[in-house]
């Protein structure tokens, strides 16, 4: 099996984090760490199926190495990216890579943060804090764009509503008045024939 999801039954209420590496010493070892500091770990040694994973249920976090064989990591952010669904899904590259270049490559990829093995775990613990709070901060401010678009759209329609019934009231005055003016025409011309 390419992927396993933590048992821990404590941690049900917790976020999810994808992990993806080639190396299953590094998943073995990044999955344990994370399932004791309280997340639900799958588990993936490729781009191919953590792209599969990521379709098939939500995730709050990946964990995702730069350098694999066949998909690379900068390949798996691309298309992630390009996916209006996973668009916004945090990401963190991991690589041994320590270059510069490197870490541009994988911010200008769409990666939310970076982390150069061999890391301090509680380095990582802390990005992945940072990141995951900075992304439940957007995804507030998305549902509270989309109430606001939400009374924006009722208003509208209210508004269309009410200038409808302007209008309407609009050609009842014009009626009434354009009626009172031939009533008066006609008393008038009625006066006038009667005094004569």
């Amino acid at each position: 099996m390419k992927h396993s999801l933590s048992s821990n039954e404590s941690r049900r209420g917790a976020a999810t984090v994808l992990i993806v590496d080639d190396s299953r010493t590094n998943l073995n070892v990044m999955g344990a760490r994370l399932g004791q500091a309280g997340y639900l770990v799958v588990l993936s040694d490729n781009g191919r199926e953590a792209l599969d994973l990521i379709a098939g249920r939500g995730f709050d976090l990946i964990l995702l190495d730069m350098m694999m064989p066949g998909m690379s990591g900068i390949e798996v952010l691309a298309d992630l990216r390009a996916t209006p669904r996973t668009a916004d899904l945090p990401i963190i590259m991991i690589t041994a890579r320590s270059d510069s270049g490197a870490v541009v490559e994988a911010l200008a990829a769409g990666a939310d943060d970076y982390v150069a093995k061999p890391f301090d775990f509680d380095v990582l613990l802390a990005r992945i804090d940072r990141t995951s709070g900075r992304a439940s901060r957007i995804a507030e401010l998305k549902r509270a764009v989309a109430s606001l678009d939400a009374r924006i759209a009722s208003r509208a329609i209210e508004l269309g509503e009410a200038r409808t019934e302007l209008a309407v009231t609009r050609a009842d005055r014009a009626r009434l008045v354009s009626s009172i003016s031939s009533l008066n025409a006609e008393v008038e011309r009625l006066s006038g024939t009667s005094a004569a």
